[in-house]
């Protein structure tokens, strides 16, 4: 028996209970690890609220650490010791051990620090799909970053500013927004004190940006594509705020504009695009383009709590849970 957060049921975060769970051994082709960090993520958030579908009762959490325990038959290139990551499917790291598939274990270089990665790879990988594969930024390429202070947001303006970008961020308070200044973001608008449409028009002399990246969703949504130039890419990855209206796919047409709401998981499909998506994570880890900040780290049984300040906005940059064992 094994510690684990369970949900029995849709709600706040009081639905996350500390309880005993059976996890037995891997069967083939799977693994069983043991957590040492655990990262958090808002999509956790929307399958504990029902935003995303799990049959009940279910462990949460999508992203972890940690060492191999026990290795089923048939698994290769996987053995008892290695530190290993994965982000994604099957959701279930909210549990001090979990059986996995070994094809979406990664390896874990021994020069990144085991809360660093925990922390990283899934918004990490997240970073790299918006970047480079849902719209290939660029050098001259202006961006803007919803929630540039938050786990995503954060990575993206490193990332962007590194590619040669220029980055507008949006934050909610002088405290984020100091953050995202620090991250690489050149022009930062405190939402909550200025109209980011307006803002974002007057900064780039109303030619507005090649991409937007919008985590936010229903409150944003509108406005994000208000700031897109002609044939510009609206790129919609998160709802915190709620899932956005539909939008007729007329209102595309006087800009000539692109829509697309990506999931990591379809662009991560085969071995070889996983392994590469964490690769160029990690890679730019040990460059110094990313730096995690883990401003949170708390007991996995404490996860409760965690909910409750990321919903409150009490949070920012990474979240880290510690199993207790």
């Amino acid at each position: 028996m094994v510690k684990a957060i369970r949900i029995h049921e849709l709600g706040g975060p009081e639905v996350l209970k500390w309880e005993d769970v059976e996890i037995g051994e891997p069967k083939e082709g799977e693994i069983r690890v043991k957590n040492k960090a655990i990262g958090v993520n808002f999509i956790d958030v929307y399958f504990r609220k029902g935003v995303y579908q799990a049959e009940m009762p279910f462990t949460p959490g999508m992203e972890a650490v940690g060492v191999v325990t026990a290795v089923g038959p048939g698994v290769t290139g996987i053995k008892v010791g290695d530190i290993v990551g994965y982000a994604g499917n099957p959701a279930g790291s909210y549990a001090e051990e979990q059986i996995l598939p070994a094809s979406v274990a990664v390896p874990v270089p021994p020069s990144v620090d085991y809360k660093v990665a925990a922390s990283l790879l899934l918004k990490g990988m997240t970073a790299y799909v918006l970047l480079r594969r849902c719209f290939k930024v660029e050098a001259g390429h202006t961006v803007l970053v919803l929630a540039a202070a938050g786990g995503v947001g954060s990575l993206l303006c490193q990332w962007a500013k590194a590619l040669g970008a220029t980055v507008i961020g949006t934050v909610s308070s002088e405290e984020k927004a100091a953050q995202a200044t620090e991250d690489g973001c050149h022009h930062v608008i405190i939402y909550t004190k200025e109209d980011f449409v307006a803002k974002v028009n007057e900064i780039t002399s109303g030619k507005g940006v090649n991409v937007v990246y919008d985590s936010v969703g229903r409150d944003t949504f509108q406005g994000s594509v208000a700031c897109l130039m002609s044939r510009g890419y609206m790129v919609s990855f998160g709802q915190s705020s709620g899932r956005p209206d539909p939008i007729p796919l007329s209102d595309l047409a006087p800009k000539s504009l692109f829509l697309t709401r990506p999931s990591l998981l379809h662009y991560t499909t085969t071995r070889e695009e996983l392994l590469e998506a964490a690769g160029e994570v990690f890679a730019n880890v040990a460059s110094g383009v990313l730096r995690v900040r883990i401003n949170h780290t708390y007991p996995l049984a404490d996860a409760a709590r965690v909910h409750a300040d990321l919903e409150a906005r009490k949070t920012s940059g990474s979240i880290v849970l510690i199993p207790d064992s």
